[in-house]
């Protein structure tokens, strides 16, 4: 039976019609005339009858007017615990602690950790307090995310030697171009120890302690491995450590190492090349000898593309050899690919910059007392000392030769089995580690951090690294619907995804609260049903 609403004489009138069949056709008949339809609405004798007809059916009504205050309660957290499980993390991180007698379960207090960096950073304090915000998470004692960290700062190669594993069985990852950048993390704190030291700060942030973070990604940007350093280490200096645990703990043989100008020092090179590594890094073009400038400065051999428009862009390979000389005064060779590069656009852009450099620079001299600095930062670029005595003055012979490089870059890469337009895409996907870096610093706000002990301290860098993985696998399933969203818009994506509980006459509910368009993207490409709009407590199975 159904409610069918009938036209009649200029009125409408509300019937409980029955479907019976007659000869093979379906027909209606009427059980019941309820009357005009405006004289049953807002009337409270025709909803009285239709909550003790629902009784008698034995079914439920609830009336809102006996709810309770409604509390609200997020699922959306169960999207990263369903990538958390993928990679098979509770069973990873409950074989590091088999042969100990654990009071707690590791996963859980780990993934209220990363759940929390992901939606909501927060100190553990207020971690331990505000998890019951998460609807059927297990609940993790306070003491609890501390002794966590402790025991996962010891397990940390064996566990990202599981994730590798794990990770390159879930995406068929293949790991034969890996990004490396270094970065820092300052404490707000003077006191220095074996692992916070202070050192040259990233963040401009040199009064205090800080500690260097290399981190190594593949070509999607995901992470796949990262170490810690003291933070008076030179970046230069993180990258040997690196590559001999890639090598010890992931068993890769073949990789080509793409970095940025802060790493390529000659015997970095020259250690990528004795571990049977390939490199593609950023060139000092400026520094190189002056047959190298005269070649890449030269027309000819210039292959165009875009030609005679404004992003007009122009390359050629040089070969180069490029000369180490080693700590004992040994010299050897590296027989390397110089890629040189033009761009139009870029041309402007370092006009530009040099133009600011030289108004500043005139702007200095104006005010010699404020040139005496060492440093040759900023407009002090351009300015020089011309006489015995502090005469400053403008370096035309600086500005002439900067000038000579606008728009010009160069890469400099021992591979041979890849053509300069394919060493040129994969160092310009250099910018995904840069962007890692903002996404750690920000989104996942790793700082600041609450924890002094370096055995703390190596936890929590562990617990974000766990975060950023899952965050990364997110955004990579978005890319399979088109979608790149920013860490942002997941984040308010997933923190949007709630219910509100309320009692109803000694049940419990949850009501569905409506969540951004993003949202239900989301779940559809995590392959996750979408809740009811409203569901009884009881029967909730979120994961």
């Amino acid at each position: 039976m159904f409610l069918k609403v009938v036209k009649s004489k200029g009125n409408e009138y509300l019937r409980i019609v029955e479907s019976y069949r007659d000869g093979g056709k379906v027909r209606h008949r009427t059980v019941l005339n309820l009357g005009r339809l405006d004289q049953i609405e807002g009337n409270q004798s025709f909803q009285r009858l239709g909550e003790r007809l629902i009784e008698m059916s034995k079914g439920s009504f609830v009336n809102l007017k006996d709810a309770s205050e409604g509390e609200l309660l997020n699922y959306g957290y169960t999207v990263y615990k369903n990538i958390w499980n993928d990679f098979d993390l509770p069973k990873s991180l409950e074989l590091l602690v088999c042969d100990r007698n654990l009071e707690f379960n590791l996963s859980d207090a780990c993934l209220l950790m990363v759940i929390q960096h992901l939606l909501e950073p927060k100190s553990k304090l207020a971690t331990f307090k505000g998890q019951s915000r998460y609807l059927n998470l297990s609940h993790v004692g306070y003491n609890h995310l501390y002794r966590a960290l402790d025991v996962i700062a010891e397990k940390k190669e064996i566990l990202e030697q599981a994730l590798f594993e794990r990770e390159r069985s879930l995406f068929n990852m293949q790991v034969d171009v890996v990004f490396y950048d270094v970065t820092t993390f300052y404490f707000e704190s003077v006191k220095a120890d074996s692992l916070k030291d202070f050192g040259f700060s990233k963040d401009g942030k040199f009064k205090e302690v800080q500690v260097v973070l290399g981190l190594i990604t593949d070509c999607e940007g995901r992470p796949v491995g990262y170490e810690l350093f003291p933070g008076d280490t030179f970046d230069g200096k993180t990258l040997l450590k690196a590559l001999e645990n890639m090598e010890r703990l992931f068993g890769v043989r073949r990789i080509v190492i793409v970095a940025d100008k802060g790493i390529n020092s000659k015997l970095n090179l020259k250690l990528i090349r004795d571990k049977g590594y390939d490199y593609i890094v950023a060139a000092r073009l400026k520094s190189m000898n002056s047959s190298v400038i005269k070649s890449a400065l030269d027309m000819e051999g210039y292959t165009f593309l875009n030609e005679g428009h404004e992003d007009e862009f122009r390359y050629k390979v040089l070969p180069y050899m490029n000369v180490v000389k080693d700590e004992a005064g040994g010299k050897h060779q590296l027989d390397e690919r110089l890629i040189v590069t033009f761009s139009k656009r870029r041309a402007e852009k370092d006009k530009a910059d040099r133009m600011r450099l030289l108004q500043k620079a005139e702007e200095l001299l104006k005010y010699p007392y404020l040139i005496g600095s060492s440093n040759k930062r900023g407009g002090k670029k351009y300015i020089k000392d011309a006489g015995a005595k502090p005469t400053w003055t403008l370096d035309e012979e600086a500005v002439t030769r900067d000038a000579l490089f606008d728009g010009y870059y160069a890469i400099q890469t021992s591979t041979r089995d890849m053509t300069a337009m394919e060493v040129m895409d994969v160092y310009h996907k250099l910018w995904r580690i840069e962007e890692s870096f903002r996404i750690m610093k920000s989104a996942l706000e790793v700082r600041p951090i609450f924890h002094w002990t370096e055995r703390r301290i190596k936890g929590h860098f562990l617990i974000c690294f766990l975060a950023f993985l899952l965050e990364r696998t997110l955004e990579n399933k978005l890319k399979c619907l088109g979608l790149k969203p920013s860490p942002a818009q997941i984040k308010e994506a997933l923190n949007s995804m709630n219910f509100t509980k309320v009692s109803v006459k000694g049940e419990e509910f949850l009501i569905k609260v409506k969540g951004t368009p993003l949202s239900q993207k989301i779940l559809q490409v995590m392959k996750m049903r979408s809740p009811k709009n409203v569901t009884p407590v009881k029967d909730v199975s979120l994961v």
